[in-house]
């Protein structure tokens, strides 16, 4: 096993990194937690701080040398890197401009005398995944290490060009050795570290596999965990929504970065069978009009999915739906060119029993209902073991908060596909995983909030 750069544009093998041995990861774990015990928790919260923030000005300055590998690493067409190199600084520029406020001391007001004081714990171990090979990074690096904590990143094996990135970028901005680690570790390696005393906390972002693992590894160690896993995030499309906009999100949030985005919309459940076909009708069109190429090129708007492996296994999904029943109303095949390039497919017809109703399609395959009632689209999305997010859209926005409420999921979008943000918490329920990324919840997870209690003398 190694960590290896393949173009998915070409399906070629560009570079090759090998794996750490054992006595160099742990090596790299004792720096870790010399580094958290002896200075970095030690500084003040404005001087960490100080660095996340370099951090973002000298990734704004190297912006393009910085988008120019998960457009290499994973295929992500040229604008969504762009865009993710502006999330992620603004992400570092959050947590530098907040970690005083987040951090400060807080009264208890119907405790005289008493306060919480939020601590670092010590070593957080990331497990981080390919789709966003920053901004997945940057949710949990950016606030942990201003909350004084350092982290340990094992990042996907296929965007090492990426992480090695990250990891000059931090070191650039002035952080310490062992502030930050990169690490080119095995699985097994990684379940060596979870058992390691020093290492106090664990956050993945993957599949729901990943997590059972994680999540049982974790537990077993008695350490606090944070998973963000899989989603099949419906949209509901109400009887008032005005179908051009929908329309519009719906591609998008199916379409963007290659659909490989745990809150990318799966499912569409439109209400009422007319605006079904209508909808559909204009799916079609759109789906149909969409440029799939190098995602280099300015002009293309759906790029490979990141893998040959990924490719095939998008491929027997839409085998097995259709051979239970479903029907392929839109693309489903590989494209005739190199690297890993599917179209842009939507299905249909999908009943309880079929094997996609249940499961989550990590790439552009879009899954399409049409219900008679409100009462069934709500209880047509909440049918799933998933609960990432969701999106209701209707020209009623009051409306769309109350059926909002009745969506099973962490987070739920109103007439818009996304809404990004640092000062919002991301994260899910059920079997998406628990706890929470970004925003003052995010800096929270991996904190002790100690209680100081000064005794009344009177």
């Amino acid at each position: 096993m190694s960590f290896s750069t393949i173009n998915p544009t070409t399906g070629e093998l560009v570079r090759e990194f090998p794996l750490q041995t054992d006595a160099e990861i742990f090596e790299a774990l004792s720096v870790a937690d010399r580094t958290y015990r002896e200075d970095w928790r030690l500084r003040p919260v404005s001087e960490r701080a100080e660095i996340v923030g370099r951090a973002a000005k000298i990734l704004r300055e190297r912006h393009d040398e910085y988008a120019a590998l998960p457009v290499l690493e994973m295929g992500k067409v040229q604008g969504f890197s762009d865009f993710e190199i502006d999330l992620v600084a603004d992400i570092l520029e959050y947590y530098a401009a907040h970690g005083e406020r987040l951090l400060a001391e807080q009264a208890l007001p119907d405790e005289p005398g008493a306060s919480l004081v939020a601590e670092p714990i010590g070593v957080v171990l990331a497990i981080e995944p390919w789709n966003f090979p920053y901004y997945q990074v940057a949710r949990v690096a950016a606030p942990q290490l201003v909350a004084g904590n350092v982290v340990m990143i094992k990042h996907a094996e296929n965007v090492p060009q990426s992480a090695l990135a990250l990891a000059r970028l931090f070191e650039e901005a002035g952080a310490p050795r062992g502030a930050y680690t990169n690490l080119f570790c095995s699985v097994e390696q990684v379940a060596t570290l979870i058992d390691d005393f020093r290492v106090r906390g664990v956050t993945l972002t993957g599949s729901e596999r990943a997590g059972t693992s994680v999540g049982a590894r974790a537990g077993a160690n008695l350490k606090k965990v944070v998973l963000e896993l899989g989603g099949s995030d419906p949209a509901l499309i109400l009887e008032g929504a005005p179908l051009d906009h929908a329309v519009d999100q719906v591609v998008m949030g199916r379409t963007y970065n290659s659909g490989q985005g745990c809150v990318n919309i799966k499912r569409v459940i439109v209400v009422g069978q007319e605006r079904g076909r209508q909808m559909l009708a204009a799916l079609k069109e759109r789906f149909a009009a969409i440029v799939v190429g190098d995602p280099a090129d300015e002009a293309t708007q759906l790029g490979p999915v990141v893998s040959e492996r990924a490719l095939q296994g998008l491929l027997t999904q839409i085998e097995a739906a259709q051979a239970g029943g479903a029907t392929i109303v839109h693309g489903g095949h590989r494209v005739d060119r190199p690297g890993f390039f599917l179209e842009p497919t939507i299905v249909t017809d999908i009943a309880p029993d079929n094997p996609l109703y249940q499961q989550e399609a990590f790439g552009p395959v879009l899954s399409f209902y049409v219900v008679d009632t409100e009462e069934n689209a709500i209880r047509l999305a909440n049918d799933t073991k998933y609960g990432l997010g969701g999106y209701v859209f209707d020209a009623d926005v009051e409306h769309a908060k109350a059926v909002a409420a009745q969506i099973e999921s962490g987070m739920v979008y109103i007439n818009s596909c996304f809404a990004d943000s640092p000062r919002l918490p991301f994260g899910g329920v059920k079997n998406s995983g628990f706890g929470r990324e970004l925003s003052e919840l995010g800096i929270g997870e991996f904190l002790n909030r100690k209680l100081i209690r000064i005794a009344n003398q009177a």
